[in-house]
């Protein structure tokens, strides 16, 4: 069976809410992946770095066939074994007190809202339903109508007002434009340390630790979405962790779950996350024995500082190399680790057309806003396998 043949029946019963590469995957391990042609492709994109561990590691497939054969769902309404020592390591993996577990990345962003208000109004005292959050322009969160209230991305954002008041966006890296959005009304300032839908956008130097400074100085708490580039992703277990700055709330997610199921978390110290009691909020599969057993697995494997040595010495020589592509097809090219966003000189072909092209040679990568490719291969790809996609991906470029 061919691609096409596979996918055309698909249509009339699948929503079009994606526009995919036309590659149809049948099977995958470590980095690689199989269609049902029986073609390999070598995956640069890793579920948007839900995969930093590449697909079916075994110490991740382990953790979960044993828990599927114990119990995989029991709700919040009772205590189950693995839960507590999943958010027990994961906190001291982030240096907190508290985990509170969710699902996928954007139930974690909306948690991190509702936590940051409830203690806007009880701690630090802001008049009711008068709190306000900072949060980045392109900013990507996730897809609720309360999150895509605050985005200026006109496809993720027309059409599903009306929105959710009390958000401000300034520029992202724009410390000035920061500090003058933040009132005595202020609650939070959420932003991604890298902005990674917006095409690995990196911050100015210094700045996160100007917005960690500017948080304190103005009792206003500082949450880091590190739901893609955490984990390991940029070289350190936080991209946070660059300029040795620590938030009041991480918010974790894609990776979390190994690529096996979703699970997302926010985590804090008590003087935040004890804002929440019962009651206030929940998840019917947040926490569930199977997740925690499988986030336990991810955070023994991060415990080790492998991946994240990884994700830097590999890094260095996939800057070095996209680095010579601009002014050969790339006008721009952003790493952080093994994390990079080229953007593709667009009078030579789309984002999208790059990929395809890559596609032809056996390297999937996703486009994004137009001209930009980005290239997240699971922090488990070896040097051999780098190199030679970066060969694929120097051609077309250059057209060599």
């Amino acid at each position: 069976m061919t691609a096409p043949e596979t996918m055309t029946p698909a249509e009339p019963n699948v929503a079009c809410n994606y526009n995919p590469l036309p590659v149809v995957i049948a099977e995958a391990s470590g980095v690689w992946m199989t269609d049902v042609e029986g073609n390999r492709y070598l995956d640069c994109l890793a579920g948007y770095s839900a995969l930093n561990f590449g697909h079916g590691h075994p110490a991740l497939l382990a953790a979960a066939r044993e828990q599927l054969e114990r119990v995989t769902l029991t709700s919040r309404a009772f205590h189950n074994d693995r839960l507590s020592p999943f958010c027990r390591d994961l906190a001291a993996l982030a240096g907190k007190d508290l985990v509170l577990p969710m699902n996928t990345g954007a139930e974690a962003v909306e948690t991190a809202l509702k936590v940051a208000r409830k203690w806007g109004y009880e701690v630090k005292g802001i008049p009711a339903d008068r709190a306000n959050i900072v949060v980045a322009e392109d900013n990507f969160h996730g897809r609720t109508t309360t999150i895509v209230g605050f985005s200026n991305d006109a496809t993720a954002r027309d059409g599903f007002g009306p929105f959710t008041p009390g958000f401000r966006a300034v520029p992202h890296g724009d410390i000035a434009a920061l500090e003058a959005a933040i009132d005595e009304h202020t609650a939070a300032v959420l932003i991604e340390p890298i902005q990674g839908e917006a095409g690995v956008r990196l911050p100015p130097a210094g700045y996160l630790r100007q917005v960690r400074e500017l948080c304190t100085r103005s009792g206003v708490l500082f949450i880091a979405d590190e739901i893609q580039s955490g984990l390991g992703r940029t070289g350190t277990t936080f991209a946070c962790d660059h300029e040795d700055v620590v938030p009041d709330m991480y918010v974790l997610g894609k990776a979390l779950g190994g690529g096996i199921v979703p699970v997302s978390a926010v985590i804090a110290d008590h003087d935040v996350l004890d804002v929440i009691q019962p009651g206030n909020h929940g998840s019917t599969f947040g926490g569930n024995p199977l997740a925690a057993a499988v986030g336990h697995a991810v955070v023994g494997l991060l415990e080790t500082g492998e991946y994240q040595n990884r994700a830097r010495t590999l890094g260095e020589r996939l800057n070095s190399e996209l680095q010579e592509l601009v002014g050969k097809g790339a006008s721009e090219v952003r790493v952080r680790g093994l994390w990079a966003g080229v953007d593709i000189d667009p009078e030579l072909m789309t984002g999208r057309e790059a990929c395809e092209e890559l596609a032809a040679r056996g390297v999937l990568a996703k486009d994004t806003h137009g001209s930009t490719v980005r290239l997240s291969p699971p922090l488990t790809i070896e040097e051999a396998d780098l190199a030679w996609m970066l060969g694929q991906f120097r051609a077309v470029v250059t057209g060599e």
